[in-house]
Order: structure tokens, then C-alpha cells, then sequence
């Protein structure tokens, strides 16, 4: 039997699921049970009745599941994949900066540790942030956390002022402004489509701003034939398949190469899915007060994200 085959076996016997992102390689996309972006991701793992998750992804995101789902066993394939983003925020850090502001409520992307998540009223994600930050009173104070450029973005289309962590992603924050100006010139039919984890200066050149599934929907539906893609390479996958017709450059992250990959979503492999699955191992462990803490934002998060109809 080929992986696939003997990790299919393996979900079978096991009662296991295979979640992933379109941040991970084409065949993990293909063999996955389901892929989605963060916050399908995290409304997937709550509806699950496996036993085992298996989370192509990364490490929060694994947290995230485990937090949703404290019954199932939560496997990451490698436990080096982390995030920059949420390594930028550090839980000790992040307290002290939080106590420079003790009226102000704490809005932090699901891109964060779940020990973050313990310290904040709700949890958004890229397709709901604005939703979840506009459902406080508009003299509310703000903390947002852990990505400015996404904070930046809403502040800019809210009106709001919220006090900004100072973290990014690198795999979007690294994307030039002049490197895009110069693929517009090459292509001037082509549309540019961008994650708002990127820079304030590549979001202003901008056709559409969206979270993955968002920009996946609009190049999907809109009728342009060539678009320019400004964040993760792994999204391509997607959008070949659904609009093969269509034409997608993706925003390299230097000169050396044509793609944008995140290192750290890429250390997953079908080969450590399928040992990771076998052996039940890597497993994700967090304290039972770190679980109900965690949950606690994320469920408001689903709530909010109900009421106005965003999942």
C-alpha cells in the first residue's frame, strides 16, 4: 500500500480525522478529511466525533482543536510547527503589556498560544475580525493582539483606535510593496488579492483584502481571469482547482524564487502524519485550566460569529 492507502487504513481502525490547512502541500490537501482555513478549522474540530484528530497544520491551531474538542485525542504531525506570529506573543510578555491597560478589553487573533488565550475576552480570526471587534461599543477600549498590520487593517475600516500589539507573520509581512507595484506594471490585467496580515503599504495597492477563504470565494466568483496573490503559496492548490481556467501569481517572498512559503506549515509531511497516527504520538497536552480558560473566547468567538451569520 501507498501512504495515503495505509494512513486511510489507519483513520478507519482508529476513528481518526485528518484536519487541514490550505497553508500545507497539495497531496496533504487532497487526502485530508477536510480543509479549511482557521476558522473552519476550529467549528470542524468542535463538530467532531473522532477519537483522534490528526492537524496538518500548526501549533496553535492544534491547541485550538484540543481546547474545542478536550475528549479527543489531538495529534500535530511535527511539533516544530509553530508560528511566528504567535511566538511574537509571548504569555509573560503579554501580561505586563496588558496591565499598562487595565480598562481595555482583549480582542487576540486565533493565531496565538492558548496560554494568550487564557488573558482574552474573544478571539477572532481574518474572516470574522472586524465582526467580533465592531460587536463592542464603539467607546470600548481595545487590545489587540498579537498582529498589527490585521489590527491596523481594522482600525483603518472601523474607525477604532485599538492599542496594537506589535507582532506580525513573516510570511506575509516579508511581501514588498515594490516587488507588487512591478508585477501591476507586468500585468496590468491582473487583480491583486491580499491576506491583511500583510503590510499596510501592500494592502493599499490592493483590489481585495480577505482572511484565505474569503480570497479563495472572490477568485472564485469574480470574473477576472488573472489575479496576483499576496499571501501563503499553499493557496494556489485551491485555486487551480476551482478556477483552472484562471491565472495565479503568487507575491514571492524574495528574488530567488516564485513562491511564498510558510516554513513552519510546510514541516508537515504525509510521511509524519502516517507515523504520528500509527505510534499516537505528539500528542497536544495542555492543563485542564488552560483548556477552560482558552475556550472560554473561542466559544464567544463561534457565538458572535453565529449571530451574524459568518460560519
Amino acid at each position: 500500500m501507498n501512504l495515503v492507502e495505509k494512513i486511510n487504513k489507519l483513520k478507519k481502525e482508529k476513528n481518526a480525522i485528518i484536519l487541514a490547512h490550505f497553508y500545507q502541500t497539495a497531496d496533504i490537501q487532497d487526502m485530508a478529511d477536510f480543509v479549511g482555513d482557521s476558522l473552519a478549522l476550529a467549528n470542524k474540530a468542535k463538530e467532531s466525533d473522532a477519537e483522534i484528530i490528526v492537524f496538518a497544520g500548526v501549533h496553535f491551531m492544534a491547541e485550538t482543536a484540543k481546547a474545542l474538542n478536550p475528549n479527543s485525542m489531538v495529534l500535530l504531525p511535527d511539533l516544530e510547527a509553530g508560528c511566528s506570529l504567535a511566538e511574537s506573543a509571548p504569555a509573560d510578555k503579554f501580561i505586563k503589556f496588558k496591565a499598562k491597560y487595565p480598562d481595555h478589553k482583549v480582542v487576540s487573533y486565533i493565531n496565538c498560544t492558548a496560554e494568550l488565550k487564557t488573558m482574552t475576552d474573544v478571539v477572532c480570526t481574518s474572516s470574522n475580525a472586524l465582526q467580533i471587534v465592531e460587536s463592542f461599543d464603539k467607546d470600548e477600549k481595545i487590545i489587540f493582539a498579537p498582529d498589527k498590520n490585521l489590527g491596523g487593517y481594522i482600525n483603518k475600516i472601523s474607525g477604532r483606535d485599538m492599542v496594537l500589539w506589535d507582532g506580525t507573520c513573516e510570511v506575509h509581512d516579508i511581501l514588498e510593496a515594490e516587488r507588487i507595484v512591478q508585477m501591476k506594471i507586468e500585468n496590468p490585467d491582473a487583480l491583486l488579492v491580499a491576506h491583511p496580515e500583510c503590510a499596510a503599504p501592500v494592502l493599499e495597492l490592493a483590489d481585495y483584502i480577505g482572511s484565505t477563504s474569503g480570497i479563495l470565494n472572490y477568485t472564485l466568483t469574480t470574473d477576472n481571469k488573472k489575479f496576483i496573490v499576496a499571501t501563503e503559496s499553499g493557496i494556489l492548490h485551491k485555486m487551480k482547482n476551482d478556477s483552472p481556467e484562471k491565472e495565479f501569481l503568487i507575491v514571492p517572498s524574495d528574488e530567488t524564487c516564485s513562491c511564498n512559503d510558510c516554513p513552519y506549515m510546510k514541516l508537515i509531511t504525509m510521511q509524519k502524519i502516517y507515523d504520528c497516527l500509527l505510534n499516537e504520538t505528539n500528542q497536544i497536552e495542555l492543563s485542564d485550566e488552560v483548556m477552560k480558560k482558552s475556550l472560554v473566547p473561542i466559544e464567544r468567538m463561534m457565538e458572535i460569529s453565529k449571530k451574524q451569520n459568518i460560519i
